[in-house]
């Protein structure tokens, strides 16, 4: 099995790994609607036992409980995957959601995370957006801190762009960006992707298949049943004039990977695979069923007729 270096970490990972943010459930702003916590954990065992060897989680997803999912889940589990977490998106008790990255905040959200994970070190802490921006300098500081007293042993960041990132190298060393990068959202190939590969920064892309829509498994009709507390029915992309649009590509996906034997979400993770600068996709499951549909990505390319099919569709239809 193919592994992959992450920017400065020295890990191993594979070329995907298991995303938590569905598994969170819902209760909140930016849940998924109704989850199952024991499907959630035999959906990660089942990912675990396809050869997937790093989990990505949030401190925010189910305002905690993802976390408390994954904890779960990895108890009396002697191979136990990387785990990474993402931190300065905090709540109050009425579930508003804030960011914080003061030296005070963010002390008390790694504690909080190690104790929800249940683990006496987190394997890689990234600051989930960059906000407030007065705070980044302060926080990332702080973050340094925490990896220097074992707390941490890796820290990185998620959507932060190259003028943010230059702001923290001075004061240490950024060990990966976590961006969104699909089909859909390519905009990270011109600026973003580059710097990091530049810069040894390992690249873990989320949303490869933009949440569902390119799975194939995805239709008007799915869409219309969404629960009204599932994030995605208000998301532009679910809706009309790109809908249309977004489920024709899968259906393109569909058609490339038929050939092959792998599913059109397959064919969406390989092409963010394809670019150099990319270490690995996190790919999110809610049942232990779909690890079937994505686990061959791990090994899966596109060719270049492939990739130029693709770019077709997506210059034809903007």
């Amino acid at each position: 099995m193919e592994l992959r270096t992450l920017g400065n970490t020295g890990y191993k990972i594979t070329p995907i790994g298991f995303g938590a943010w569905a598994i969170g459930g819902n209760g909140y702003k930016f849940g998924w609607g109704p989850q199952d916590d024991e499907d959630s954990i035999q959906t990660i065992h089942r990912a675990l036992d396809a050869g997937i060897n790093w989990i990505d989680t949030a401190a925010v997803y189910g305002l905690g409980h993802s976390e408390i999912v994954v904890g779960r889940a990895l108890k009396g589990i002697s191979q136990k995957p990387y785990v990474f977490t993402k931190g300065a998106r905090v709540w109050k008790d009425d579930g508003t959601i804030f960011d914080d990255q003061s030296a005070e905040g963010v002390r008390h959200q790694v504690e909080a995370s190690l104790r929800r994970l249940g683990v006496e070190t987190i394997d890689l802490f990234q600051f989930h957006w960059p906000r407030p921006d007065e705070q980044l300098e302060e926080g990332w500081r702080t973050l340094a801190a925490l990896q220097s007293e074992g707390k941490i042993r890796h820290i990185a960041v998620s959507n932060y762009n190259v003028a943010q990132m230059e702001r923290l190298l001075p004061i240490a060393p950024i060990s990966s960006l976590q961006p969104p990068y699909s089909i859909i959202r390519p905009d990270v190939e011109h600026e973003i992707l580059p710097f990091c590969q530049q810069h040894n920064i390992g690249v873990i892309v989320y949303s490869p298949m933009q949440s569902g829509l390119l799975t194939g498994a995805m239709t008007q009709e799915r869409v219309r049943n969404l629960p009204d507390d599932d994030w995605r029915k208000n998301n532009p992309q679910y809706q009309e004039p790109r809908l249309s649009r977004n489920l024709a590509l899968a259906d393109l996906l569909t058609e490339i990977g038929k050939p092959h034997g792998r599913t059109p979400g397959e064919v969406a993770i390989a092409w963010t695979l394809r670019r150099p600068e990319v270490t690995a996709a996190i790919v999110g499951a809610r049942h232990p069923g779909q690890i079937d549909g994505i686990i061959g990505a791990m090994d899966f390319r596109l060719s270049d007729a492939e990739i130029e099919q693709i770019a077709a569709f997506v210059k034809a239809n903007p």
